[in-house]
């Protein structure tokens, strides 16, 4: 099992709002780095949810419940060929009973070296098991 994570921001799609759905296509993605991520992605990988812009913290657990596929979303080259842009569908797993802040993830030497941290634009990045470990015992997840 691989460890993820991905960052939305609460106004445009929040941890309730996904609940609420059940699941949910991840798409709209338009950087490289962040669609070879989501292309690693398999059935059942663990996915960290993290509110981007406001809040900044982790918030809640979700599974891959659908590996990457065409994203619908996304325009058609004028070439005519498929598009490069994939989705994946995710599952809402648990919310967190405490959330992980953005400080809280700097201020701990076991995370100082996250993508998350490293790589701040980035939407969709892999985790270290470690790392997953920390940030599940941080936010009192059992």
């Amino acid at each position: 099992m691989a460890y993820w994570l991905v960052k939305s921001e609460p106004d445009a799609y929040s941890w309730n709002d996904f609940v609420s759905a059940g699941t949910a296509v991840w798409d709209g993605v338009r950087n490289y780095q962040a669609r070879n991520n989501l292309m690693a992605m398999k059935t059942g990988d663990a996915v960290l949810f993290y509110h981007s812009v406001e809040g900044k913290e982790v918030v809640g657990l979700a599974a891959v419940s659908r590996e990457a596929y065409p994203d619908p979303s996304a325009p058609v080259p004028p070439d005519g060929k498929p598009t490069p842009w994939v989705v994946v569908e995710l599952t809402p797993q648990l919310l967190f009973p405490k959330s992980v802040t953005l400080k809280q993830l700097k201020d701990d030497p076991i995370l100082q070296n996250m993508a998350l941290i490293r790589q701040s634009r980035l939407s969709v990045m892999p985790v270290r098991a470690e790392e997953f470990d920390r940030i599940l015992a941080l936010g009192e997840v059992s």
